[in-house]
């Protein structure tokens, strides 16, 4: 117990401080991508920690499996390079012992990795389509920036105020312009107040506002209407077609994926099955190539490895793609692509046994 011990913390540590990093830098591009979203108007700035937060199971699923991989690489690469694993060798402690503790500690890793993919991202996945599909997440005066002319729906239309309350009630010197079409022809309507507020009347929101003046023409010709208001009020149309959006696959839970005949479901269901029981195969591939010299060093085969863990997971990817078209039976699935790399697996990892009986073979005969 002591040595599983030992190994868990070493594989263990580098393990969180990998996910560490790699959570940090995706959620990083991830935020900005959002953030450039919310400066230009297309979505509501208060709901962006909201979706951050709900993303991170997401993230997560496909960090572990590589965090882990790295860590048994880098974690194990070391023990070879200062010796450890040959004082361990010498004690009688076997390749298949090594192997042994090494997915006893994959297991629990496997255990978060399902519970993730299987609950937590499908449920964080329907939050954030909650959130995304909320008429206020979209709505022309929640994604209003104060201080900067924003436009919506490709340009058609354009608002601006100077000052927002901090509940985004109210705002003060405002500008609103919309082309609209009547009689085939196309008109624009330009409206201007000292200031305006939100209220709610039953189900529907209003924009009122309050000392301002109306403009409504064609640019270039002179027939315009003008009308002065002491206040005015305009219904604010939410977007139907972000609150009818369709429910992504990912967003679906993973019983309705079971009881579902559609290929993209089951590629799905498929998927998230996958996700764990990558963990034990990548595994025995980076304790395979964690084997070294202090010569050689402990990055040796850090590249062969990263690649080796990226046609893994495009090959997982591709296959999904091909159950999803129907060009293969979802009764082969994706399972196809673990039975192989499974196989590689067991042959790298004994492939000094088999290096030495195919040696031996040769030796007898001669």
């Amino acid at each position: 117990m002591i040595i599983f011990r030992y190994l868990a913390k070493e594989v263990l540590l580098v393990m969180i401080a990998v996910s560490a990093a790699l959570l940090l830098i995706i959620m990083s591009s991830r935020f900005v991508k959002y953030l450039a979203q919310a400066a230009s108007g297309d979505l509501a700035s208060d709901v962006l920690l909201t979706i951050m937060l709900y993303r991170i199971p997401g993230f997560l699923e496909l960090i572990l499996p590589l965090a882990l991989f790295l860590g048994i690489l880098l974690a194990y690469g070391r023990l070879y390079v200062e010796s450890e694993m040959v004082v361990l060798s010498a004690c009688g402690f076997s390749p298949n012992r090594l192997l042994l503790f090494t997915l006893l500690i994959c297991a629990a890793v496997a255990l978060l990795v399902g519970l993730i993919s299987l609950w937590l991202s499908p449920t964080g996945a329907a939050r954030v389509q909650d959130v995304f599909n909320d008429p206020k997440t979209y709505s022309q005066i929640n994604t209003l920036v104060p201080g900067r002319f924003q436009s919506q729906d490709d340009g058609s239309r354009v608002s601006y105020a100077e000052t927002l309350s901090k509940g985004r009630a109210e705002m003060r010197n405002v500008f609103m312009s919309q082309r609209t079409e009547r009689q085939g022809q196309s008109k624009l309507v330009v409206l201007v107040a000292k200031n305006g507020k939100i209220v709610r009347k039953g189900a529907e929101r209003y924009l009122e506002l309050y000392n301002g003046y109306r403009y409504e023409g064609l640019p270039g010709e002179l027939d315009y209407r003008v009308m002065q208001f002491a206040k005015y009020g305009q219904l604010l149309r939410e977007p139907q077609d972000a609150v009818r959006r369709r429910l992504k696959v990912e967003a679906k839970s993973t019983s309705e994926l079971l009881n579902s005949e559609d290929p993209k479901d089951r590629a799905a269901m498929q998927w998230r099955f996958s996700l764990p029981l990558l963990v034990p195969i990548v595994a025995i591939i980076a304790l395979a190539l964690s084997r070294t010299d202090h010569r050689r060093g402990r990055f040796i085969k850090m590249l062969p490895a990263i690649v080796i863990y990226l046609v893994y997971l495009l090959s997982l990817s591709a296959a999904r793609s091909m159950v999803e078209k129907q060009q293969i039976p979802a009764g082969i699935g994706i399972w196809w692509v673990h039975v192989v790399f499974f196989a590689g697996a067991m042959v790298l990892f004994y492939m000094d046994v088999i290096v030495s009986k195919v040696r031996s073979a040769v030796v007898k005969k001669q």
